[in-house]
């Protein structure tokens, strides 16, 4: 047990729950038998014989059943024998529960279930045995859910002394709670779970286990929250009419009310003296980007440095590209004639030594204020002359232990900021990104356009698919640009951009759909020898060498190239306002979040965007549903709650909670919104009235279960 499911004491199980529960169902009468269906029926033995086969090896016993309307053939084999052999004799009434099948034209039920009735055995006894819940646990084929059974009802005892075994169990919510939110005692609620008499049992078990996890895990949260306020931390105040201002003076446009209000909670958190901790959610295009250029050169008007940590190198290109863009001339910080400015180095894995020995001497030494890099920053190397602020962008993609590295790079720790184009529903961030201040970028700066999309059923309807290749060709012929959307590379199926490593686990008809998913080097070449033959077609992958990635990209930004043919590289960061067309091969292949981020990258500009989600899926599959939901709304917030609901929370949330996630097992994050907000209103109270928790020393003791080695780690790091 203690290896494969990860059972090591009695607490363990006990917190074992069953994943759902099957009924007996009603009586049935053996001339009426359903075959494959589960029957419960009771009857009279008739007849009980054992039989042996493999010269003597195996053995079989049949006991013939009779209730007056039929007659019915039960069969056990191997060590299943012993029992039904010494209980079930010729004239024993029993009532037995199982499958039916047929075997030589027979029905018969195979290894049932069976509870002899003695003479005075009533209509009652009959009934509760029909109409028992019985629980169906986690297992695996080391274990089986009945084993899992017999161990917890070892346990818990004889039915109705269940309270005994469970007397000594520590209770994690404090009375007053408890009886404050009406919610069953902890034996309680573990007997019902496990012994539940009616679903009404069930459901109030799992309301009071819920609260558990949601409250054990919030009050971890408001700790952390509480010591991350308690350490010291260099304010970052911009000095008047220094950088900030010459940027703010140099812009083109106004910034939306969003930004300027979201600005305006970062500069209040720079400005005290404990570290920032700030997550900065906006959908795809909203402007994060402009909101961190302005904190980090806040940052380094107060005299810091800002480092912003990209996922990859074309990103971190990217970002670099963007930023001396925006910042003009105040990017030329430390050159003849600049007064106002500050050098921007960008620091990736694939630099030329005497490119990145600079980047390095200029970070020591404080010459560049701001650096962007790839988690090259990260190595030990890399030092900074007086780092302030870390901005993290996308950050599913990196682990906890990165930002954790960067963060010790600073004389005190510095502030953070990370940023995610991912629409996080609220209570995912509450549970997961609880030790963090939330703020929402949710509306488009003036000048974005609206993205049309529409799905492509290229199967049922192939002149749909090429009126789309015509849809790119008309975008290029009003000199706009195109990206086309693979899920893998090409040479190998398992190749970096396989779409089916960010998407939901396959459904069956994915299952049945054999054929692999399709690919940027068969589809490019497809493409320029037919639809798209006249236009300049390039492709971009992961497996490219850094400075083809860079010059492919550079090209497509300069107009150079017609249509982009790329794996998922480009999903997060591309920024290429005069690419208008998208369309998405394989759409299905996808997951919805990721779907909605890669249409991102259309509409960037001034003219309307295009998105063309291409299936095989048929009509009536959960594929296509999937993508017409996709289809149907721009709203990421939206989008992100079906995508929770649609697959297990742990994909979505990525592995950098894997601490935090492996304790929930009851709750679950996107319908269980209620018990969370509630439990972390009750957990802040109870650590700001008393953070050493030394009134609670039950929740202590549960907090400390919760916070083994690897999740205080994970906490710590978070």
């Amino acid at each position: 047990m203690a290896d494969h499911l990860d059972l090591h004491t009695v607490g363990d199980l006990l917190h074992h729950y069953p994943r759902r529960y099957a009924e007996r169902g009603e009586l049935t009468r053996l001339s009426d038998l359903p075959l494959d269906e589960h029957v419960t029926v009771v009857a009279q033995v008739a007849d009980a014989r054992v039989h042996t086969f493999n010269g003597g090896r195996g053995r079989r016993l049949e006991v013939t059943i009779t209730d007056g309307s039929g007659r019915l053939q039960l069969v056990f084999f191997g060590k299943g024998v012993h029992k039904p052999r010494s209980e079930l004799q010729p004239g024993t009434r029993a009532m037995f529960a199982g499958k039916v099948s047929v075997f030589n034209r027979k029905r018969q039920l195979a290894h049932p279930e069976f509870k002899t009735l003695g003479a005075e055995s009533g209509a009652e006894a009959v009934e509760a045995f029909a109409h028992q819940l019985l629980p169906l646990y986690p297992a695996c084929k080391q274990m089986e859910s009945w084993q899992i059974q017999q161990a917890i009802d070892t346990v818990l005892g004889p039915a109705g002394h269940e309270e005994a075994a469970l007397a000594g169990l520590i209770d994690p919510l404090p009375d007053s709670l408890r009886e404050g939110r009406g919610l069953a005692t902890l034996p309680e609620a573990l007997r019902k779970i496990h012994r539940p008499a009616t679903k009404t049992d069930i459901a109030l078990a799992r309301d009071r286990l819920k609260w558990d996890e949601a409250f054990v895990l919030q009050v971890a949260l408001a700790r952390r929250r509480r010591a991350d306020a308690q350490l010291p931390a260099a304010p970052r105040k911009p000095v008047p009419d220094g950088l900030l201002t010459a940027f703010d003076a140099r812009l083109p446009f106004t910034l939306t009310e969003g930004q300027r209000r979201v600005s305006e909670e970062i500069f209040a958190d720079l400005a005290t003296d404990h570290p920032m901790h700030r997550l900065l959610q906006g959908e795809v295009g909203s402007g994060k980007t402009m909101v961190a250029l302005r904190a980090m050169l806040g940052v380094v008007d107060a005299g810091g440095q800002a480092a912003m940590l990209a996922p990859t190198e074309v990103l971190a290109q990217q970002h670099h590209r963007s930023i001396t863009e925006m910042m003009g001339e105040l990017a030329e910080g430390g050159m003849l004639g600049a007064e106002q400015g500050t050098k921007v180095v960008l620091l990736t894995g694939s630099m030329g030594a005497a490119a990145r020995r600079q980047a390095l001497l200029d970070l020591v030494t404080g010459e560049a204020g701001i650096v962007i890099g790839t988690h090259a920053l990260i190595e030990d190397k890399v030092q900074f002359h007086d780092l302030g602020l870390v901005v993290v962008d996308e950050q599913h993609r990196f682990g906890v232990e990165q930002r954790d590295a960067l963060r010790s790079k600073g004389k005190q720790p510095p502030h953070l900021l990370v940023m995610t184009a991912t629409p996080i529903p609220r209570t995912v961030a509450m549970t997961v990104f609880g030790d963090l201040e939330t703020s929402v970028l949710d509306q488009l700066p003036a000048g974005r356009s609206p993205i049309a999309s529409h799905v492509v059923p290229a199967k049922d309807k192939p002149h749909f698919l090429t009126r789309a290749w015509e849809r790119v060709r008309e975008e290029v012929a009003a000199g706009h640009q195109g990206y086309v959307v693979c899920p893998r590379i090409g040479d190998d199926a398992g190749d970096e951009g396989d779409a089916s490593k960010g998407a939901a686990s396959p459904s069956p008809e994915d299952e049945a759909e054999k054929r692999p998913p399709l690919a940027v080097v068969e589809v490019a070449e497809q493409l320029t020898k037919g639809p798209l033959s006249d236009l300049r077609v390039e492709v971009l992958h992961g497996r490219m060498q850094p400075e083809a990635k860079d010059d492919v990209m550079r090209r497509f930004a300069a107009g150079e190239v017609d249509v982009l043919v790329a794996t998922t590289v480009i999903e997060v960061g591309v920024n290429v306002p005069n690419a208008t067309a998208m369309v998405i091969m394989d759409a299905d292949r996808f997951g919805v979040s990721q779907l909605h981020q890669l249409r991102g990258r259309v509409g960037r500009g001034s003219a309307a965007g295009l998105c063309l989600l291409v299936t095989d899926m048929p009509e009536a599959s959960p594929a296509r549903a999937r993508l017409g939901a996709v289809a149907a709304t721009l709203d990421g917030f939206e989008l992100s709650r079906i995508d929770l609901e649609q697959r297990r929370e742990g994909d979505v949330l990525g592995q950098a909670q894997s601490g935090v996630r492996s304790s929930l097992r009851v709750l679950a994050v996107i319908d269980d919104e209620e018990v969370i907000a509630a439990a972390r209103e009750e957990a802040a109270a109870i650590v700001a009235d008393d953070p050493e928790l030394t009134g609670y020393p039950e929740l202590r003791t549960a907090l400390d279960a919760l916070l083994d080695k690897e999740r205080e780690e994970y906490l710590d790091k978070g």
